[in-house]
């Protein structure tokens, strides 16, 4: 996404500021860019050595983009429109299958397509929130995930290991509990704009 293109939209500026919040970077190349897609990448891991990136496309779709010839879909699901073919039933006496002057409904469930951009990454944003941010809210720090009862845990170990062998983990408690800290104020800060969308939205 070319920034200075979109500054003058405000729509676009506040999925900027909400990108640079969640330090999501846009790795889209020329050609992408070119056929109306736009691309993520998150700071959490999907792996061991790979970010999750998620993806929007011209033709209405956003996807998740890790999964290698299965990118799955990230669209909202609904039922398409019903299609109605004649049943047929078989004649024993002829051999062959009449139609019986019936119709049978069918409907499959498909994606909801999200024609505008702007919608799409909007969408994109409160996606990444929810699935990936909230739910994973202590890989954010540094893409490695690390959860937050092991930090407690580890805090609470040396704490006691304090108490036993003097003052010698003092700063070992402190970085943990600075840890903890920053990880707590990230999550605020991811739930903060989750509720700033909520009222968008409302």
């Amino acid at each position: 996404m070319n920034r200075k293109q979109y500054n003058s939209d405000t729509r676009y500026a506040k999925v900027l500021e909400q990108m640079d919040l969640l330090q999501i970077m846009d790795i889209t190349t020329t050609r992408q860019h070119k056929n109306g897609t736009v691309v993520w990448k998150l700071p959490i891991k999907c792996g061991k050595d790979k970010f999750i990136e998620v993806a929007s496309f011209k033709t209405g779709y956003v996807r998740n983009q890790n999964s290698g010839y299965s990118n799955y879909q990230l669209n909202k699901r609904c039922d398409s429109e019903p299609e109605y073919y004649p049943e047929h039933k078989y004649n024993s006496i002829s051999g062959m299958h009449d139609k019986t002057g019936k119709y049978l409904k069918y409907t499959t469930r498909t994606c909801k397509l999200i024609p505008n951009e702007k919608d799409r990454l909007e969408y994109l944003i409160a996606y990444c929130l929810k699935n990936y941010y909230i739910k994973n809210a202590n890989q954010v720090a540094e893409g490695s995930y690390v959860s937050k009862w092991y930090h407690e845990y580890e805090l609470e170990g040396n704490a006691h290991t304090q108490k036993q062998r003097g003052d010698g983990y003092k700063a070992g408690c402190s970085h943990k509990n600075q840890e903890i800290n920053n990880l707590q104020n990230k999550l605020a800060t991811i739930e903060r704009i989750a509720n700033d969308r909520n009222k968008w939205n409302g």
